[in-house]
């Protein structure tokens, strides 16, 4: 019990590291709490019990605002995601007997294994949470993403936390041991300050139009018409030559006004484009059938001419489609999605004044691997579009610009993170968040973003590499131990 206790603790201590509270440095004595636990652990039940209580208490606290869609909402996604640190407890149980130095590096590089495996499992993973997103609220930290990214962060970090656990839980590690990882954050910390990421590039002027919902969270008749409308008297406010780049986030339009099926619609954002002289983007779910849609970044160019779009590659399980429909399709809550979202390809590129940029849809931007991919298909800038509209008044919004900003500091680019329903803002200098919008406000914002023009930072060449290391050294290590177990002397 004690042990588990503990777990407990150190799972609600480590929610208070993220939005809304965003005390970032509990990270480090959380995930320290957590593996003193399972040093407390006295046998295999215990190690079990101690990884569930941490995983069912931090999840549950971290992301409480998916009750909002129903309990069939937040209840098996916890489950779910506990999985994860409940069988990492069971495997840290197993390498107990490690020394000291061996097992800090077991620990952080399993951590690291972890995270690797919630961003892709199960149906494309959930990557909420991870221990290197508390780091982007501090300036000097959050500038060595750009080297190591945001999984190796949550490596560094857990490294110095085991360290800290190994120090407090056995007394069994030397003081220079135990402070070299605090050594290594420090020199990171420096270097990520001193060398920072820079975006040099031209200068252009940008506007979120964020035009709300007539009913936050009601999902009333005429809902998507009332944002249209919001949107398109918004944009009309905007003075001719006065922006470079228009945004309407995603939601904005669609379904009955959709501007590819309405063409009414079409023109009348196309119109608006031409009239500002600004290239426009336009977020919007277009049904194609009965049982499929899609959810798009429309874009015209300067001269109101429709140039393309980007699709979304990554849909929300169970809210922009439902797996293996035939079995889940039945339970009624899922009934209010009677439409499965096609994927996108891959990324898609536009221009505006020279300075080439992409976007990303929402929970996509969860995802490193996406902006990722964009930046390094050419994109100087990007586009975040998102909704929020089903949880409006809660703090997804808040996590959610928390880690795109990340996605800033670890490509090294300025960020239009634009919400219809959430919050809006500009995202530069590698992780600086700027004026922020309020939850379901009808408003624009405006702000300066800039091109980066020095070529790509570290991590959008070689990407999660410090992960990756991390956990080829760990199964170098398993198998090596196998061998030996199974080839006689």
């Amino acid at each position: 019990m004690r042990s588990a206790l503990l777990a407990a603790l150190a799972g609600s201590v480590l929610v208070l590291a993220f939005p809304p509270f965003g005390v970032g440095f509990l990270v480090l004595p959380a995930v320290a709490g957590f593996l003193v636990a399972l040093r407390m652990a006295a046998r295999p039940a215990h190690a079990w019990a101690a990884g569930a209580a941490f995983g069912l208490v931090y999840f549950t606290l971290l992301f409480p605002w998916l009750a909002e869609l129903g309990i069939i909402a937040l209840v098996p996604l916890v489950v779910v995601q506990s999985l994860f640190p409940l069988v990492y407890g069971r495997a840290m149980y197993s390498v107990r007997a490690l020394s000291a130095l061996e097992w800090v590096g077991v620990a952080a590089a399993g951590w690291g294994l972890m995270e690797y495996l919630r961003a892709r499992l199960p149906l494309g993973g959930f990557p909420w949470g991870m221990a290197g997103y508390p780091v982007g609220e501090y300036e000097a930290l959050r500038g060595a993403a750009q080297w190591i990214g945001t999984s190796g962060w949550s490596v560094v970090v857990v490294l110095a936390a085991a360290a800290l656990a190994r120090v407090v839980a056995d007394r069994d590690l030397g003081l220079r041991l135990a402070v070299a990882p605090l050594l290594l954050i420090a020199a990171l910390g420096l270097g990520g300050w001193v060398f920072g990421p820079e975006t040099d590039g031209p200068s252009l002027r940008a506007v979120i139009v964020q035009g709300s919902s007539p009913c936050p969270g009601q999902r009333c008749a005429g809902e998507r018409a009332g944002t249209y409308a919001a949107s398109l008297e918004l944009t009309r406010q905007i003075p001719a030559g006065s922006a470079d780049l228009v945004v309407w986030p995603e939601g904005s339009t669609g379904f009955n006004v959709d501007p590819i099926l309405d063409p009414e619609v079409g023109a009348a954002i196309a119109a608006e484009a031409e009239r500002i002289g600004a290239v426009l983007l336009a977020g919007g779910d277009r049904p194609v059938s009965e049982t499929h849609w899609i959810n798009a970044n429309v874009v015209w160019n300067a001269q109101g001419e429709l140039v393309g779009e980007y699709r979304k590659r990554h849909p929300v399980p169970f809210g922009e489609y439902v797996p293996a429909r035939s079995v889940f399709g039945r339970i009624p809550d899922l009934r209010r999605v009677p439409r499965d979202m096609i994927r996108g390809d891959g990324p898609v590129l536009f221009e505006v004044e020279g300075t080439i940029f992409g976007s990303v849809i929402s929970f996509e931007s969860s995802f490193a691997r996406y902006s990722r991919d964009t930046v390094r298909a050419g994109a100087d800038l990007l586009v975040v579009a998102t909704s929020q509209a089903s949880y409006p008044f809660s703090h997804a919004s808040d996590q959610l610009i928390a880690m795109t900003r990340m996605r800033s500091a670890e490509l090294g680019v300025d960020v239009v993170h634009g919400s219809v329903t959430g919050r809006s803002t500009f995202i530069t200098d590698g992780g600086e968040v700027g004026e922020v919008t309020g939850l379901a406000e009808i408003t624009s914002l405006r702000g300066t973003v800039q091109a980066r023009t020095d070529g790509p930072t570290l991590y959008t060449v070689l990407g999660d590499w410090v992960q990756l290391v991390g956990i080829a050294w760990l199964l170098e290590r398993w198998a090596r131990t196998r061998f030996r177990r199974t080839v006689p002397a």
